[in-house]
């Protein structure tokens, strides 16, 4: 069983960091995709595929999706508020900001969801660390969005609000979620009902809007990404997060927050030619500090270091 507080293992931080490298390369393919395809088509292609792969899965290794009305409406609540409306705000957001810039303030969600899990549940609530770690990010923020947003509100601080909304989505995502620990559903149960259920309300949106056939064909580079974003950093990274929270609790997995932007910045800006501005360095830092705020045992440790001494 699970232990929030230990100490992980080295295979533990292996796949933590693998996670990491797949959800930081979520916004590199949608880098590579946004240029040749709109949003609602690339986030489409992105649940449907990862909804094959994982009706596949699970189906391979005999876990069977639950057919009880009350857990569908609960799949699509939870895939409006965790695939639906983050994937369309990110890969909208990222036609206007560079991919390592959406990393960054994808990297907030921890920040409000300390914020939300304190007003709907009865067991999470502020302590004065997570206040300030909280007011430390969200000045961090503030930084990285700019003076400009006082004065003119353009496409790229709508694009940076808009993945800090997708943020916010998240945030209640994750205490949404906890329900299905209550209705016994196993995770990779969830994790194909959500993105099923993603797939079925954003089909005819993308009919709809983008109408698919009329666009130009894509490129090869363009359906490769399509297939990472789907297969590897949707179908694999969901797998990894669920065995991740089965064996080293939700506390550890929560760490993956601080790598993930690692992993985006670098390829951002070894493949895509991206740059990172002086604000969004300090801001990164400044999130990064208010993360470690939240979680607590960083500042924990230093202090059992320093009384020892």
């Amino acid at each position: 069983m699970a232990t929030a507080d230990r100490s992980m293992t080295l295979h533990e931080w292996g796949l933590l960091l693998a996670l990491s490298v797949l959800w930081g390369g979520s916004f590199f393919f949608v880098g590579v995709a946004v240029k040749e395809l709109p949003p609602l088509t690339i986030v489409v292609l992105r649940v449907a595929l990862a909804a094959v792969a994982l009706h596949i899965v699970i189906r391979a290794i005999g876990v069977t999706l639950p057919t009880g009305h009350e857990i569908w409406v609960a799949f699509f609540a939870m895939g409006v508020i965790n695939n639906v409306v983050p994937f369309v705000l990110i890969v909208w957001g990222q036609t206007h900001v560079a991919s390592g810039v959406a990393s960054i303030f994808n990297a907030t969600t921890p920040l409000f969801t300390v914020v939300v899990a304190h007003f709907l549940t009865p067991d999470e609530k502020m302590t004065p660390s997570r206040v300030l770690g909280v007011i430390v990010g969200f000045v961090g923020v503030a930084i990285m969005i700019g003076g400009a947003a006082l004065h003119a509100f353009d496409a790229a601080i709508a694009a940076q609000v808009a993945i800090l909304l997708a943020a916010v989505s998240y945030a209640f995502a994750g205490v949404f979620g906890r329900r299905f620990t209550k209705m016994r559903v196993p995770p990779l149960a969830t994790a194909a009902g959500q993105v099923t259920a993603s797939s079925v309300v954003l089909i005819p949106l993308m009919l709809v809007i983008d109408q698919p056939w009329t666009l130009h064909p894509p490129s090869a580079g363009t359906v490769a990404s399509i297939a990472g974003l789907a297969l590897l950093s949707t179908a694999l990274a969901y797998i990894l997060y669920f065995r991740i929270l089965a064996t080293a609790g939700a506390t550890n997995l929560s760490l993956v927050t601080f790598l993930i932007p690692v992993s985006a910045i670098m390829l951002g800006v070894l493949v895509l030619g991206e740059t990172l501005l002086t604000r969004h360095v300090l801001g990164m830092a400044l999130i990064g500090v208010g993360l470690a705020a939240v979680d607590g045992r960083p500042w924990g440790a230093f202090r059992q270091r320093f009384a020892s001494k």
